[in-house]
């Protein structure tokens, strides 16, 4: 699940002038966008090559990934703080150099016979990833300016999104990358279009993230009547057609999915 920006972070980033001019987006495959939560996790284990590989293959458009850093600041693909979810070790990612970290294997302790993977770095998700999809990149800990001149090295600047998770990260990522598409999930109180219109013109945000079931037709029409598209996060283990068609009904352009190979069959019934 993702965090909201409160209401008083708005006011922060809106008196501080941290958000820029609405950004272009990357070019996707699809009218209807599919990003893949963690890559196809459903076929590998989470957040790692061959779970974006897989993702690729399907057709989605974005792979979602979580951004974090070795002790020797070395980026890193990897969802928790923690490792042991994803390990079996009891050690934060922060607390090991890449070299030990590489030296891990990551396995799905749900589905064991997807095997064991090594912890991917952003550079070799990048390399993956290139003139294939888009990445969604879920900024968890990391140096922003590190973060970008990776993009940048590799060309990818109109390939990327990145999703924030407080306010300091978005000021260094304004400072830093001004041009660069900058998601956040807004606060869930949110329930009227007037209520979506003052809180879109105090931020200037590229594009909205957050439970689907926290929008409505009325505030998904609003944010697109200010160009801001909504691409929502399903976040319910119950996920499939009923969630899908309500969030569809809705306005929704995109999903965060944890089922994209179901999605994609699902949304070309609809002709999507």
């Amino acid at each position: 699940m993702k965090p909201k920006i409160s209401v008083l972070l708005c006011f922060f980033i809106f008196s501080n002038g941290l958000f820029g001019q609405i950004t272009s987006l990357p070019k996707s495959k699809n009218a209807f966008i599919v990003i893949a939560h963690r890559g196809a996790h459903n076929e590998a284990p989470e957040n790692t090559l061959a779970a974006f590989q897989k993702a690729i293959d399907l057709g989605v458009d974005f792979v979602e990934i979580d951004l974090r850093t070795s002790k020797d600041n070395e980026l890193v693909i990897m969802h928790d703080a923690s490792l042991e979810r994803m390990t079996g070790l009891k050690r934060r990612v922060t607390d090991l150099s890449l070299d030990s970290l590489k030296l891990l294997n990551v396995r799905d302790l749900i589905n064991p016979k997807f095997g064991d993977y090594p912890i991917p770095t952003f550079k070799e998700v990048l390399t993956l990833c290139k003139n294939k999809v888009n990445i969604y990149l879920d900024f968890k800990e990391a140096s922003v300016q590190k973060a970008f001149d990776e993009i940048r090295a590799f060309g990818m600047e109109k390939n990327v999104i990145v999703y924030i998770n407080s306010a300091t990260q978005l000021a260094e990522w304004r400072k830093v990358a001004p041009n660069m598409p900058l998601m956040v999930s807004p606060p869930k109180n949110i329930k009227t279009a007037s209520e979506m219109s003052e809180y879109l013109i105090a931020n200037k945000i590229d594009i909205l993230d957050g439970n689907y079931a926290n929008y409505n037709l009325e505030t998904v029409k609003a944010a697109k009547e200010m160009h801001v598209p909504v691409w929502a996060d399903i976040q319910s283990k119950t996920e499939g057609p009923d969630q899908w068609n309500i969030a569809i009904s809705n306005g929704i352009l995109g999903l965060q999915t944890d089922h994209p190979k179901e999605l994609i069959a699902f949304l070309n019934k609809l002709g999507l």
